[in-house]
């Protein structure tokens, strides 16, 4: 049986939750794909600091550059932030070695230099992960719905920010206590800026955009407005209008037409509205449900008209489960 070897830059919430599914389904795994998996480096701040998540006989080290010189094939990369994650990545993936990512700011904020450098060296870039946690939204749009002209996507797309303002409209607590138990569950980061001000559903926004809409548009970009301004006074407004107050991402064309009735122009020619911020939805909308940590994305094709797509968008497992897939699914080809 063939062995690729792999290696994780990180080993936080998403790659110790990836090396965890890894270690649970290996035998399964192997036998899905005709190959073994080999977790050969795992790349870590501080060696001596225990360790929460299996690490499956891996070669601990603090340096990038004895992964990039070693026979490693995968690389995930799951240390977040712009950078260094960014610039490994590039490194690697100009090395030859494929890569999967989970990392939404890196990848939203450098999409065209990845991109590039990944069709040059003729190797992979996935990152599944990166939109909606478990939930295989990315597979869809560059699989089945691939045939489709794609006229709206719009999402709940920040696990941490659904989940307070589900408690807050449930349960009336207080903002800070939800936060705590969001990070305590692995919802939240211990610093929650980039969830509740907006900002990580705008990189996802800003990913969806170039999948949906072949145009890259720097998540700096879009227009947003978090949930930190919003009150209980707001959420129980919201509520007496048999209403729920949702942190939107959405992007759609500024076109107003029927889908039987879409204009034939490519996707790249068309003008295109997007913009993150809270939205008070009706009982109506297909994302009216959606609540706790889960994501939700709707997308309108001209095609196969509405798909809806639900799921965990936040936590170790479903997040892990989208990076092995994507590990998997490399795999299988090599």
């Amino acid at each position: 049986m063939k062995k690729i070897k792999i290696a994780f830059l990180g080993h936080g919430n998403v790659g110790g939750g990836s090396c965890e599914i890894l270690s649970e389904n290996m035998e399964l795994i192997s036998k899905r794909i005709d190959k073994e998996i080999i977790v050969s480096h795992i790349l870590v701040s501080n060696m001596d600091k225990p360790r929460k998540w299996p690490t499956l006989g891996a070669k601990l080290t603090d340096s990038f550059e004895e992964i990039l010189n070693s026979d490693v094939e995968i690389v995930v990369e799951a240390l977040g932030g712009i950078e260094p994650a960014a610039s490994y990545m590039e490194k690697a993936l100009k090395s030859g070695k494929h890569v999967v990512t989970a990392n939404k700011a890196a990848l939203a904020a450098k999409y065209p230099v990845l991109m590039a450098a990944a069709k040059d060296s003729g190797v992979s870039l996935l990152f599944e992960a990166s939109v909606g946690g478990g939930i295989p939204a990315l597979s869809a749009i560059l699989g089945n719905l691939r045939g489709n002209r794609f006229f709206e996507v719009s999402g709940i797309l920040n696990g941490t920010t659904n989940y307070i303002l589900t408690k807050l409209g449930n349960e009336r607590l207080a903002y800070e206590d939800v936060l705590k138990r969001a990070q305590e569950l692995c919802f939240a980061e211990a610093d929650p800026t980039a969830d509740v001000e907006g900002i990580d559903a705008a990189n996802k926004l800003s990913i969806l955009i170039s999948l949906c809409f072949d145009k890259y548009v720097h998540p700096e970009d879009i227009p947003r407005k978090g949930i930190s301004d919003i009150t209980l006074d707001d959420i129980e407004a919201a509520k007496s209008q048999g209403k729920k107050i949702k942190l939107l991402g959405t992007a759609r064309v500024k076109e107003s037409f029927e889908l039987t009735d879409a204009p034939k122009s490519a996707n790249n020619s068309l003008e295109i509205d997007y913009f993150v911020e809270p939205v008070a939805i009706d009982e109506t909308h297909p994302l009216f449900n959606v609540d706790n940590e889960y994501n939700g994305i709707l997308i309108r094709g001209d095609a196969v008209e509405d798909v809806m797509m639900y799921g965990k968008g936040a936590g170790p497992l479903p997040t892990g489960s989208a990076v092995v897939g994507d590990i998997l699914k490399i795999a299988e080809n090599l």
